[in-house]
């Protein structure tokens, strides 16, 4: 089964057009099934519902997707901020409708500009025909298979954005395959809390299911896990191997960071310089995580409120907001470790 994210900011009714409803909640969920040639073929479209009024969901969405779509029913700053955000999270592959509401016009040319300016030059234009659209992502996952199938190799990354007691079962998490699988039994640890847990059980798309790859929404029913080791922004991962009498040493898949030095790729919608002492949040693999600039002397350099965690390997790119800026999203971030 292989399953592509979609993040996309526009309208229900465009998105049950083209995949079936599933979930309600800071985002909306719609997920299309089909049968390909080697097993199922899923288009999961996430759907932020508030913006742009909430950007955290929108962060998040960015977060989970490899494709992008977006629906044009007008030019202006939330269009804007809205391209900044698919190109600050290194999505280069989407789809942009444009569908101006009745009486309305807009420049297609305009659009095409600005997407072009923002970094998003490679995106396709379709029309509001849900079997084309459902047609055209497929069309991308093809384009991307070979980043799909490479992402369930590396490294464990689950990020956990639910979690909850379930009479008769226990303790799960439900979080997006960020990288590599997991399997039923498997040994896991815990973070930032840093605790042990081992797999029960595991759901996707209400199947149970033996092991859970990249891309897939997983619940994870857990044992020998403590309820207070599960926040919104916990991590769930492989814990580090280390067995000298088998020459085996294997690190944990993520880096901690408490300060960072930041390689800033700068929107190029965005005026603001920031400065010492500013406020800054980070997004990264479903953690948000507020910061400050301490120097700039010889590079930007940031003190993070809480832990950060970066993958080790083919780390994902960071997005950098300031909430109180407009547009809120600074640009992308490579991030250093500094002690």
């Amino acid at each position: 089964m292989t399953v592509l994210n979609i993040a996309m900011v526009g309208s229900d009714d465009l998105a049950k057009s083209i995949a079936k409803a599933t979930d309600q909640r800071d985002v909306h969920t719609y997920v299309n099934k089909e049968s390909g040639p080697d097993g199922a073929r899923i288009l999961s479209i996430i759907r932020p519902a508030k913006m742009p009024e909430r950007i955290r969901p929108f962060f998040n969405s960015l977060c989970a997707a490899r494709v992008g779509l977006i629906e044009v029913t007008g030019v202006d700053a939330t269009f804007g901020e809205v391209l900044v955000g698919f190109a600050s999270a290194g999505i280069e592959k989407g789809i942009f409708v444009i569908n101006p509401a009745d009486g309305e016009w807009i420049d297609e040319d305009q659009v095409k500009g600005f997407m072009s300016q923002a970094g998003l030059s490679g995106w396709k234009q379709c029309g509001t025909d849900g079997i084309e659209l459902r047609e055209a992502l497929y069309g991308l996952m093809d384009e991307i298979s070979g980043d799909l199938e490479s992402a369930k190799k590396e490294p464990l990354v689950v990020p956990i954005d639910q979690h909850f007691n379930v009479k008769g079962i226990g303790l799960v998490a439900i979080g997006y395959v960020q990288a590599g699988s997991v399997s039923v039994h498997a040994e896991l640890q815990l973070l930032p809390a840093e605790g042990p847990g081992t797999v029960k059980s595991l759901q996707v798309m209400d199947d149970d299911v033996e092991e859970a790859v990249a891309g897939d929404r997983v619940g994870i029913a857990l044992r020998n896990t403590k309820e207070d080791h599960l926040t919104g922004g916990s991590l769930i991962v492989h814990p580090a191997v280390e067995d000298k009498n088998k020459g085996i040493s294997i690190p944990l898949s993520l880096e901690k960071h408490e300060k960072s030095s930041l390689e800033l790729s700068i929107s190029p919608f965005q005026k603001r310089v920031l400065a010492v002492g500013d406020v800054v949040h980070a997004s990264v693999d479903l953690q948000f995580v507020v910061g400050r600039v301490e120097s700039i002397d010889s590079g930007l350099e940031v003190t993070w409120e809480s832990p950060l965690f970066i993958r080790k390997e083919n780390p994902p790119t960071v997005i950098i907001a300031q909430l109180d800026s407009k547009p809120r999203i600074m640009g992308s971030a490579k991030l250093s470790r500094l002690n």
